[in-house]
């Protein structure tokens, strides 16, 4: 593949992270045009979505604590040493990713007779293929860092290319050929085998196969708070998924709710991988300085890309979503509308530096306070009759009060303004124009419900 000089570690993250949705994307569209009912897809939504709230939390605080750590560890003192040699960092992490996805793989056999989900006590569609697909989707999410660590940017933009156009095909065939949604399940158990040989050729070449305890330890020393936030937080499609499948028990209300639970995928997928990509540049305070003003230059051209792109999108959201998927699903805009909000938020890094920094235990007590406040300010919304936009709105002010949190322990404990980091001006502006934009057609959502 070409090496494109505009390409560098942040912008190869966040490419791959946007094949990934965008082929998801392309994958809930056409199977709302295809033969399979509503409640079909409900099946195949509740598969991903209870595969990615078992694994997602360890997943996350593994990974993230992982990319502070490489080269800068106790156990491995490499600062000033040759970092081209094959690294134990990253055998020790896939490790733990397999630890943690037979761990959860055997815990969830143990208790599949009692799991019950929309009045499947017991009997979870698909519940034998969905713990497989946990044990062995997991670990494979190492790849793009291991690129990512090496400093190739272009392979991780050519590994998404190749396997997320195959998933498309593998996940999509069946279904174009009138077969029954099982078998696109198989399908991307296929490709997720396809997956492993890759990531086994690259432990080869990158990875120093030698487990060190010491290593392990002071890995989830780093890592166990990480893991405690995204379990106590989640991200808002899990928190906000569990209440709706809990107040409503029915699968074609929560994929109602899934399709519209959807933040602008450039917003997540960027602010995600540009934060992800700079955790390693926080991780020493020799660049502290320029760290930080890399990720002010960074925040304000997303700014000036996302917030434009974002409005445009809410003004269009309408008549896009029952034009896009089919008419069954225009309730889902009303929540989409909300979950577009999330962009005030997500521009802002605070977290990142806080990580980098491994003062993980900051961001588990800010996930107690975003759990604290979501759950019960969601059923009240639901209570008061605002129904499952009542619980996108209140995941974006818990979101909201969370990031303040982190923005006034930077500045408080670590001394570092929200100037440093923050362009301020294009971030009020942005914010100021978006909310009332949203002020202006909050009608049109109200008469959705």
């Amino acid at each position: 593949m070409r090496r494109f000089k505009f390409i560098d570690n942040i912008s190869g993250l966040q490419i791959f992270q946007l094949m990934k949705f965008t082929v998801f994307l392309i994958i809930s569209v056409i199977f709302t045009k295809s033969h399979l009912s509503r409640a079909e897809i409900g099946k195949w939504e509740m598969f991903l979505f209870i595969a990615g709230l078992l694994s997602f939390f360890w997943v996350t605080g593994i990974i993230q604590s992982l990319l502070p750590l490489y080269h800068r560890n106790k156990t491995y003192r490499r600062i000033g040493e040759n970092t081209n040699a094959k690294s134990p960092e990253i055998f020790n992490a896939f490790i733990l990713l397999c630890i943690f996805s037979l761990l959860f793989f055997i815990l969830g056999h143990s208790v599949k007779n009692s799991v019950s989900v929309f009045h499947f006590s017991g009997n979870v569609p698909y519940l034998n293929l969905l713990f497989l697909y946990l044990m062995l989707s997991s670990p494979v999410c190492l790849i793009e860092y291991i690129y990512l660590l090496n400093n190739r940017s272009h392979r991780i933009i050519q590994y998404g290319l190749y396997t997320y156009t195959a998933q498309l095909l593998f996940v999509l065939l069946p279904v174009l050929f009138g077969k029954d949604i099982i078998w696109s399940i198989y399908g991307l158990l296929a490709i997720t085998g396809v997956r492993w040989i890759w990531l086994i050729i690259l432990l080869r070449r990158y990875a120093e196969m030698r487990i060190s305890y010491e290593f392990i330890k002071e890995h989830l020393y780093l890592g166990l708070p990480l893991i405690l936030t995204s379990l106590i937080s989640g991200s808002a499609q899990y928190t906000d998924g569990v209440i709706i499948s809990a107040v409503y028990r029915d699968p074609a209300i929560f994929a109602w709710f899934r399709y519209g639970a959807k933040e602008f995928p450039l917003v997540v997928l960027l602010a995600n991988g540009l934060s992800n990509a700079m955790l390693p540049e926080f991780s020493t305070r020799s660049r502290m300085k320029e760290s930080l003003a890399k990720i002010k230059h960074k925040s304000r051209r997303l700014m000036h890309l996302l917030f434009p792109a974002s409005m445009v999108i809410m003004l269009f959201a309408r008549w896009i979503y029952p034009r896009l998927f089919n008419p069954d699903f225009e309730k889902s805009s009303g929540v989409f509308l909300v979950y577009t909000l999330l962009i005030i938020p997500r521009l802002i890094f605070p977290q990142t530096i806080i990580v980098g920094r491994k003062k993980t235990r900051i961001t588990m007590f800010a996930a107690i306070l975003e759990l604290g406040l979501n759950i019960p300010l969601s059923l009240l919304m639901i209570k008061y009759g605002y129904g499952i936009v009542g619980v996108a709105l209140s995941t974006f002010v818990v979101y909201c009060m969370s990031k303040i949190y982190l923005a006034g322990y930077v500045w408080v404990k670590m001394k570092i303004k929200p100037t440093e980091y923050i362009p301020l001006k294009e971030f009020f502006f942005y914010t100021i124009l978006i909310s009332v934009l949203f002020i202006l057609i909050d009608r049109r959502v109200i008469n959705i419900l």
